[in-house]
C-alpha cells in the first residue's frame, strides 16, 4: 500500500474529508533519524499533519512549517512541507525511550508534555506568513491540532493520526481530517461523529488494508461519498545543499569563520533534516570570506 493522500465530500459536498497513508514517510524519518518507537510515533504524527495541510497550499513556492515544542523529553519537533506535498522534519532528541502508558500504547503525550505549544507559519506568498501559534493540550499531536484549527482558523476540524511501530519498523502510518462545511447540519455531524466513534484507530483501518476511500466512508458513515482529489507523489524529501550551508557558514559573521580557519583549517556541517554532511576546507572557507567581503 503506497503513500498517498485523497481528498473527499461527503453528505452532497456538506462535509470535507482528507485521508493520508504515510507509512514510507514516516518509515523514512525514523531511519534518517534513528527514531526511537516513541519519538517515531511522535514525528510521523506531525509529518502525517504537514502532509495533510501541505496538500491544502496551492502555490508551487508555498511553504508550510509546524514547530512543536512541549515540556517532555523529546524537546522541539520541526516538519516542513510543499503543496507537492514533500515533507522533512527534525527533532531534538531523536532516541527518548518511555515505558508504555496506562493504555498499553506508546506515550506520545508523556514524550512530547502538556505543556508548551504549537506553531504553524504558512508561506504562500503573501507580504508576510501566516504565523499560528496553539498552546498544547495533551501532547497527544491529534488533540492538540483540533485545538489549533479551532483557535487559529476557527474551524470545528476532528482530526486522527496514527504510527504503528512493530520490531520491523513503521507498520502503518496515516492520519485524516474532517470539517463540517457551514451549511451541514446537527444531523449529519452527529452522524459523523458516531461513525469516528465506530471506526477505531486510522493505524488500525489501516493495517486492515482498508484504502483510504474505505476509510472515508467508515469515518462519515456515508457510503457515497466523492473522491476530489488524489495525489500518490508524497515523499520525505530534503532540499538541502552545500550552497545552502555555505550561507549558513556566512551568517557566523567574519571574526567566527577567521577563527575556524586558523584554528581548525577545515569545517563540517550537518543538515538536521537528512543528516547528510558538508564538509568545507581551507580553500572553500576562504572563498566564503571573500564572498562576505563584496556584500
Amino acid at each position: 500500500m503506497q503513500d498517498e493522500i485523497k481528498k473527499f465530500l461527503a453528505y452532497n459536498g456538506k462535509i470535507s474529508v482528507v485521508c493520508a497513508n504515510t507509512t514510507e514517510i514516516v518509515e523514512e524519518a525514523r531511519n534518517i533519524h534513528d527514531l526511537s518507537p516513541v519519538a517515531t510515533a511522535a514525528m510521523g504524527r506531525i509529518l502525517t499533519m504537514a502532509v495533510i495541510m501541505g496538500s491544502e497550499m496551492k502555490g508551487s513556492k508555498d511553504k508550510l512549517t509546524i514547530q512543536l515544542k512541549g515540556d517532555g523529553p523529546l524537546g522541539t519537533i520541526i516538519v516542513t512541507a510543499n503543496s507537492c506535498p514533500k515533507v522533512k522534519g527534525a527533532i531534538s532528541n531523536p532516541q527518548v525511550d518511555l515505558p508504555l502508558n496506562e493504555d498499553g500504547k506508546l506515550d506520545v503525550g508523556g514524550a512530547i508534555g502538556n505543556a508548551g505549544y504549537l506553531n504553524v507559519i504558512k508561506d504562500i506568498g503573501l507580504k508576510e506568513p501566516y504565523v499560528g501559534i496553539c498552546p498544547l493540550v495533551s501532547g497527544e499531536i491529534a488533540e492538540d491540532f483540533a485545538e489549533y484549527f479551532s483557535k487559529s482558523e476557527q474551524k470545528n476540524t476532528a482530526v486522527a493520526l496514527g504510527v504503528l511501530v512493530d520490531k520491523n519498523g513503521v507498520r502503518r502510518a496515516g492520519g485524516y481530517i474532517i470539517t463540517p462545511m457551514p451549511d451541514a447540519t446537527e444531523e449529519e455531524i452527529s452522524k459523523v461523529e458516531q461513525a469516528i466513534f465506530k471506526a477505531g484507530a486510522i493505524s488500525r483501518m489501516l493495517d486492515n488494508n482498508l484504502t483510504l476511500e474505505e476509510i472515508a466512508k467508515k469515518i462519515t458513515g456515508d457510503e457515497n461519498i466523492k473522491i476530489i482529489e488524489e495525489n500518490g507523489k508524497l515523499a520525505y524529501e530534503c532540499d538541502c545543499s552545500k550552497e545552502h550551508m555555505a550561507e549558513a557558514l556566512a551568517t557566523i559573521g567574519k571574526d567566527e569563520l577567521n577563527k575556524i580557519i586558523e584554528e581548525d583549517g577545515e569545517a563540517e556541517l550537518v543538515c538536521h533534516f537528512c543528516n547528510k554532511k558538508y564538509h568545507f576546507n581551507q580553500r572553500e572557507l576562504f572563498e566564503i570570506l571573500e564572498e562576505m567581503d563584496l556584500r
